[in-house]
């Protein structure tokens, strides 16, 4: 048995494994269902009272005991009528559902049997596979890591389950590694950073969006910036559209029929509006407002776009998951023959964009689905548009084979973070049949109308996603120019105030995003505090700063700079602003 799948089979038995120790400590207990998941196992159980935090240490210890006894995973398969009714004795109501749910997918409910593992006298209805005993799972491996709530199918309508996590590994050391990079994971979490920071919050009163406060907006604010700047260089025009749009639009792009329960619907007078969930059909109806001829194109829009999604609320996560996000999102109408030079295009903005950051972008090609739309022959030569503007970048990327979005081949960009986690954010997606369901057109050379490509990209992808890896990337010391406060001032003594109010003053003249806080602590005190707020220099000001007109620079990576006079220092970040990595 290999390995990788050795370690699966064993996470699924540490699964039953957890539910024999729960049905020990509660022989009432409803059992739900328990998969190997990436890293571990989970299992979900409706239990006669809620479990705290101290109850997984008692079933790991449970667990233990029950590895320990090397106890046998006995396998029988029997008929799910059977089956039922060993489930209805010990009114295990959702194993009777599932068998409910298989019968519905055979012709013969007589003829469908279904496979059981008996682990002691714990019975659990479940296909497999499983290790032969418990003794082959290393009980120095595995860790029961919290509980949360899971509603049952995943369905908000049905009962609010509790699910027990665990992880697993081949060895002691792959978990003690895993632990410690889930601590690293925690201290870097963006939730906390932006709230100990005072960038953002959340808020119940309307979930799955985050409230941006001024020192959040410092970071968004030049992300923007930075944005735009680029779109100008590569040549977009910047457009805005609305938030709102009768359904019939939603109707006539197709996402209406396929995308209709992520949208927010409204009622009025009569008419269904939607929020928009892309700009994309809002674009085109700016391209559709006059004639086009080949000599206009390519036209390039790009729009800092408000988005809404109906996310389910238990997929909230913080930045990374919302329901009202924020796309720098462009789109080109362009000539066939000037796809592969936009694509190429748009690869070049994509390597200069995410060094800004320190980011290494990694591209995939995503090739035609089985569902794809359109013509075979048009697939073949979009595809072979973008792998030549690839190679024309000498951009190494790999094929995603069959991953393509329906109506056009796309290139997925994807970033690995400061913990090694791969995230999607850009996408360069090419479009044959959007253009088609609004009959865009432009005036060929002969004169006859014919329809253009459309090109979709995303940079950031959303502002709210990358602000929030970004928090996580850097542990909230953001690098100076995208730091929300630059430099603190910090007096001495209130005898020193209007010296360093009037350096504060200066650099404010100047755009430096700088504060000075009026205090009675002692100076280590606030030093420490402006170290903790990731404040990148702090300039500290007494009786020798104001003789010499100078600053005493704290760098908060380096320490103590000494003195320097202000135009210096100005000078000197700068720069810094400017070398952006």
């Amino acid at each position: 048995m290999e390995k990788i799948k050795k370690i699966e089979i064993a996470r699924h038995s540490l699964a039953h494994v957890l539910a024999a120790a729960v049905y020990e400590m509660f022989p009432d207990a409803r059992f739900g269902i328990g998969p190997a998941v990436e890293n571990g196992f989970y299992y979900d159980f409706d239990l006669p009272r809620t479990l705290i935090p101290e109850d997984l240490e008692i079933l790991e210890n449970k667990m233990r005991k029950i590895i320990k006894a090397n106890h046998s995973f006995e396998k029988v398969t029997i008929p799910a009528k059977e089956a039922t009714e060993r489930f209805k004795k010990s009114k295990q109501l959702y194993k009777i559902e599932l068998i409910k749910d298989l019968q519905k997918e055979v012709k013969s409910k007589k003829m469908l049997r279904v496979t059981c593992y008996a682990l002691r006298d714990f019975v659990d209805l479940c296909s497999g596979p499983h290790l032969d005993s418990t003794g082959e799972i290393n009980s120095k491996a595995f860790k029961l890591t919290r509980i949360s709530g899971a509603y049952w199918k995943g369905d908000e309508k049905n009962k609010m389950l509790q699910r027990i996590y665990g992880v697993a590994f081949a060895t002691e050391k792959e978990l003690k590694n895993y632990l410690a990079a889930l601590a690293e994971a925690e201290k870097r979490d963006h939730k906390k950073i932006g709230r100990d920071l005072g960038l953002f919050s959340f808020h119940a009163e309307s979930p799955g969006s985050a409230f941006w406060h001024p020192k959040g907006m410092a970071i968004w604010n030049e992300m923007e910036k930075y944005g735009k700047e680029l779109r100008r260089k590569y040549g977009f025009q910047e457009i805005q559209t609305p938030l709102i749009a009768k359904n019939i639009l939603w109707k006539q792009s197709g996402h209406w029929d396929h995308y209709k329960d992520s949208m927010f619907s409204i009622k009025s007078e009569n008419e269904t509006y939607c929020l928009k969930p892309m700009d994309c059909p809002f674009n085109i109806l700016i391209y559709k407002e006059t004639t086009r001829s080949y000599r206009d194109l390519p036209i390039r829009f790009s729009e800092i776009g408000r988005i809404m999604r109906n996310e389910k609320s238990g997929e909230l996560n913080g930045l990374l998951r919302v329901r009202y996000l924020t796309q720098d999102d462009s789109h080109i109408f362009c000539l066939p023959n000037q796809v592969e030079k936009e694509i190429s295009s748009l690869i070049k903005m994509v390597k200069e964009y995410y060094p800004a950051f320190g980011i290494e972008p990694n591209f995939y090609l995503s090739t035609r689905p089985d569902d794809f739309m359109g013509k075979k022959s048009e697939w073949d030569k979009a595809e072979k548009n973008l792998a030549n503007a690839l190679k024309k970048e000498k951009v190494k990327y790999e094929i995603k084979e069959k991953d393509g979005a329906f109506y056009g081949p796309k290139i997925d960009i994807e970033i690995k973070d400061a913990l090694g986690r791969s995230w999607q954010l850009a996408t360069i997606q090419l479009d044959f049949q959007m253009p088609q369901r609004f009959g865009l057109e432009y005036i060929d050379k002969k004169g006859k109308p014919a329809v253009p490509v459309m090109i979709h990209a995303a940079v950031f992808g959303s502002f709210e996603r990358f602000i929030g890896i970004l928090t996580e990337n850097y542990a909230g010391s953001f690098p100076l120019w995208l730091s929300p406060v630059q430099v603190e001032v910090i007096p001495v003594s209130d005898k020193f105030a209007k010296y360093g109010e009037d350096i504060n003053s200066f650099l404010h003249s100047h755009n430096i995003r700088s504060l000075i806080r009026e205090s009675s602590e002692s100076l280590g005190k606030r030093i420490r505090t402006a170290q903790n707020e990731k404040i990148n220099y702090m300039l500290i000001v007494g009786e020798k700063e104001v003789k010499s007109k100078t600053v005493a620079v704290r760098d908060r990576e380096k320490g103590d700079l000494g003195a320097m006079k202000l135009d210096k220092f100005l000078a000197k970040i700068n720069k810094e602003i400017a070398d952006k990595p």
